[in-house]
């Protein structure tokens, strides 16, 4: 696959200062103290919170390897009648329905160095004798290590769905049909996941952690003195497989600390399956409440008004 990552976000928000100690808080590192940009441990700067009058996706970026692979996709942009501009380094589009920027650009894979797996006990096998779990010795923040997919609502779930399948070059993984779809453009089982809505809105964004201790710690974390912060977890998804917690930040948009996604390497040997209803959505946990499904503020999102939370 050409594309490999989601590189970067920038959303738009009604609270900038509000919001942007909450990603602080988060394990994100500002990369710039003139603006509200913020770095995971491994991906660079990934998240750029700018005014707006009320929460919005403003601009994604996805990477790419090279020229050829910019001319590839403005060549399909174009061939399905995508809005297209290229740049020396970049494509310019258009989500068409929320009107959302996005950029492909050539930028570096990704390398994140190996990380040794943390040892478990399990019946029979002993990885870990005479100490305690890591994740009961661990005092340090959590700090994600990479943004790893954003989910977009929208009005026009077929023709937002087709752009970054058919436009965009993205891969199908899995999908609820008519209800969710999956896609990737690297070999987590997906990057971008798209759902039918009333209001063209981001949903939420998502964040690696090491391991699931790590997705409780920092949701333990960031609940203290904050219970209005949480939304949904601990749990695990049945598509992608993830160990996941939802939080709330003040703007309004969730954001997710992971661990333990599927892994498509190979897309030969990958089926996308169609699940139906919830029994795709979480393999166990506590059931998802009706605010994740249908968050607090569509209502005032679709008159174009905005209570700040």
């Amino acid at each position: 696959m050409s594309l490999h990552r989601v590189a970067k976000l920038t959303v738009g928000v009604p609270n900038v200062a509000e919001t942007a100690a909450y990603y602080d808080e988060f394990g994100l590192t500002r990369s710039d103290e003139s603006r509200t940009a913020f770095a995971t441990t491994h991906g660079g700067e990934q998240l750029e919170l700018v005014a707006a009058p009320r929460r919005q996706l403003v601009e994604f970026r996805i990477a790419a390897d090279d020229q050829d692979d910019l001319g590839r996709i403005a060549a399909s942009l174009a061939r399905h009648n995508y809005k297209v501009g290229r740049g020396e380094n970049t494509v310019t589009t258009y989500e068409p329905v929320s009107g959302a920027r996005g950029v492909v650009e050539v930028l570096p894979r990704l390398e994140q160095p190996r990380q040794e797996p943390t040892p478990y006990n399990g019946v029979g096998r002993l990885e870990r004798e005479n100490t305690r779990a890591p994740g009961i010795l661990r005092v340090g923040a959590v700090t994600p290590r990479k943004l790893g997919h954003f989910v977009l609502g929208s009005t026009d779930y077929d023709t937002t769905r087709a752009f970054f399948l058919d436009g965009l070059g993205f891969k199908l993984s899995d999908q609820v049909p008519g209800l969710s779809t999956f896609m990737r453009c690297s070999t987590d089982h997906h990057n971008v996941l798209v759902l039918p809505a009333p209001v063209d809105f981001m949903h939420h964004t998502s964040w690696q952690v090491d391991d699931v201790d790590d997705v409780g710690r920092g949701a333990t974390a960031m609940l203290e003195g904050h219970p209005e912060r949480h939304i949904w977890g601990l749990g695990r998804h049945h598509v992608g497989s993830n160990f996941f917690w939802y939080l709330k930040d003040p703007a309004g948009n969730f954001s997710e600390y992971y661990s333990d996604m599927d892994a498509i390497v190979d897309d030969q040997t990958w089926t996308p399956e169609d699940f139906e209803g919830a029994s795709g959505l979480y393999r166990w946990g506590p059931p998802p409440p009706p605010s994740f499904l249908h968050p607090e503020d569509l209502a005032s999102l679709m008159t174009g008004s905005h209570s700040e939370r």
